[in-house]
């Protein structure tokens, strides 16, 4: 095996347990805690023990994780590409360790395989089990929580995983990268204009370089320029469910707003199926670091809030689906019909739409053909590495701005901002304000404005105005970030519910406004705070029109949704006063009253 990357010496050694377990793998940032005994007592209730041999596969790589390993004696190999010529091994446990990381808990393929190092013992438990046992023991939970969170978190960082080979000018290949780093799909990008390899696993496979980008997996599937709902069911990410079921809610869209929503609305005993285009979390799950959001006094990335919530959600039963891309909507014998653009369809007795913002396109000269390459509307790990020893601009004065800054800043040399306005304060939280113009590789360039950018397949240059002299210059910047302003992904919906001018979605007394003559006399009510001009049909976070853009407030939004989802399920009761869904429990949750 290549790679170990535990040797002796490597790390002190803390107990027993790893003294008779030779290179086994130090506890990394809490990732593999040893269970203690009364932890290992009550697991041992639910599961059973198992004798191994050495060279037994408990997990493969490939499959779907359906359990829950324990080792109680011996040790475990966690091994990438077995059975290959790239055959590396990753990590070693010893007793007290537990098997998986976050596919276990999501239902992903397992990115490596579980390998009997020596001989022993295993408590196997399946996933109900785990399940039912960790939402009675919330402190077992969180310590298997903490612990896949970070074994994630390695794996991504480690490069492991499914292979992308493509070149950093193809807009299939950055759109390839963007949804596997988007969703936390553990992969290593191979580019086809400078790394060696990329010719290797070329003449490996008998293609040629106008066939990529290429998705390598286990080096036994290839796939050529994918698109994003093929490698997603190739990585066991959920689709949407079979058939036209009629349930009780769908969500559309899964940034904080609908996650949210799912989890209070599961929790509740509503059956929901929320439905995402790209992945969960929205535009914040593309933020370094949120440090104005309660709760997280250092702060918490994007990423990781999102990943909670999304096991949370999963936690109480809500279904996540990705990708899929809703394309219509329409009333349907007392329910809502969601038709999504490979043609399924999903049937609920209620809506919430959350599917958020995008960030405003920037409509310069030479910008359109380098978007997708070298002028990015997000600022994540993946974009920054390409920026290391170059200099880059970002464009916008609103948080999210200042978030990309201060991210990019930690990776290149130098990061010019460039503001239309007069200051930071309009539209940027003091916090950030301070450690911007504090940062000594970051320079704000206010009263300017971008006119035009400047290179054929990678951004070389642009030129900016200052409003105050009318001058133009150049500056020499290899990647531009865009923030300014964002745009409701609402073009489904015309026609179908009120929108206001710039496309965002009318709620309450706007909505009520203009809706149908008559519409809500019939109904017999006035249309709720968060309702569209659909009854039945509610909006939440960035999508709504009036919301405040930020996260706080689109959980906030998301949370307070459910609440009006019961009122009007309450008040469409069936004849008798009883509500026609098994799912829905008699009254609201104490918080709701």
């Amino acid at each position: 095996m290549a790679g170990d990357e535990t040797r002796p010496g490597a790390a002190p050694v803390p107990d027993e347990a790893e003294e008779s377990v030779p290179f086994e793998t130090a506890d990394i940032y809490g990732a593999y805690p040893r269970l203690p005994d009364d932890q290992l007592a009550r697991l041992e209730q639910h599961g059973r023990r198992r004798a191994v041999d050495a060279g037994d596969v408990l997990i493969r790589e490939g499959e779907r994780c359906e359990t829950f390993y324990v080792v109680l004696s011996g040790s475990i190999a966690i091994v990438e590409g077995h059975g290959t010529a790239d055959e590396r091994l990753l990590r070693v446990h010893g007793p007290g360790r537990f098997i998986g990381e976050l596919g276990l808990l999501n239902g992903q393929v397992a990115f490596y395989t579980a390998l009997v190092r020596a001989p022993g013992e295993v408590l196997a438990l399946s996933m109900d089990q785990l399940r039912d046992l960790v939402a009675r023991d919330s402190v077992l939970g969180d310590v298997v929580l903490r612990a896949c969170l970070g074994r994630r978190a390695l794996l991504v960082g480690q490069g492991a995983g499914f292979r992308i080979i493509g070149s950093r000018y193809s807009p299939d290949t950055r759109r390839l990268r963007e949804f596997a780093a988007r969703n936390r799909l553990p992969h290593r990008w191979i580019d086809l204009e400078t790394d060696e390899e990329a010719e290797e696993l070329l003449r490996r496979f008998g293609v040629g370089p106008e066939e990529t980008p290429l998705v390598i997996w286990r080096d036994t599937t290839l796939l050529r320029n994918p698109s994003n709902a093929e490698l997603a069911r190739l990585m066991g990410l959920p689709s949407l469910p079979a058939g036209n079921r009629h349930g009780d809610l769908l969500i559309v869209g899964s940034g904080p707003a609908g996650l949210a929503a799912a989890v209070n609305a599961a929790s509740e005993g509503l059956g929901t199926t929320v439905a995402e285009a790209m992945a969960g979390g929205g535009q914040a799950a593309t933020s370094s670091r949120i440090e104005n959001l309660l709760g997280f006094p250092s702060g918490i990335s994007g990423a990781e809030l999102t990943e909670r919530a999304v096991l949370q959600a999963h936690k109480f039963g809500a279904r996540i689906s990705v990708p899929a891309e809703a394309a219509r909507l329409e009333p349907r014998d007392g329910h809502y019909a969601v038709g999504f653009a490979d043609g399924s369809e999903i049937t609920a007795r209620t809506v919430v739409l959350a599917t958020g913002a995008r960030y405003r396109r920037l409509q310069v000269p030479g910008i359109e053909r380098l978007e997708g390459t070298s002028v990015h509307y997000s600022a994540t790990v993946y974009e920054a590495q390409q920026c290391r020893t170059d200099p880059v601009a970002v464009v916008g004065g609103g948080n999210s701005a200042g978030q990309a800054v201060l991210f990019l800043a930690g990776y290149t040399p130098q990061v010019n901002l460039l503001v239309r306005g007069p200051s930071l304060e309009a539209h940027m939280s003091r916090y950030l304000i301070d450690q911007v113009e504090r940062h000594p590789r970051v320079r704000v360039l206010l009263h300017t404005e971008m006119t035009e950018a400047f290179g054929d397949r990678v951004l070389e240059a642009v030129t900016v105005v200052d409003h105050r002299t009318g001058e133009h210059r150049r500056l020499v910047v290899r990647a531009l970030f865009v923030f300014t302003g964002a745009d409701p992904h609402t073009e489904w919906l015309s026609g179908a519910l009120a929108l206001d001018a710039r496309g965002f979605v009318l709620t309450g007394a706007e909505a009520q406004a203009c809706s149908v003559p008559g519409l809500w006399q019939s109904q017999g009510r006035d249309c709720l705070t968060l309702e569209t001009s659909l009854p039945g049909v509610f909006a939440a976070g960035d999508v709504r029109s009036g919301s405040v853009k930020r996260v706080a407030s689109a959980v906030g939004e998301g949370a307070m949704s459910i609440h009006f989802v019961h009122r009007y399920l309450g008040h469409t009761a069936t004849p008798g006063g009883t509500d026609s869904s098994p799912h829905t429990r008699p009254k609201e949750s104490a918080w709701l009253a």
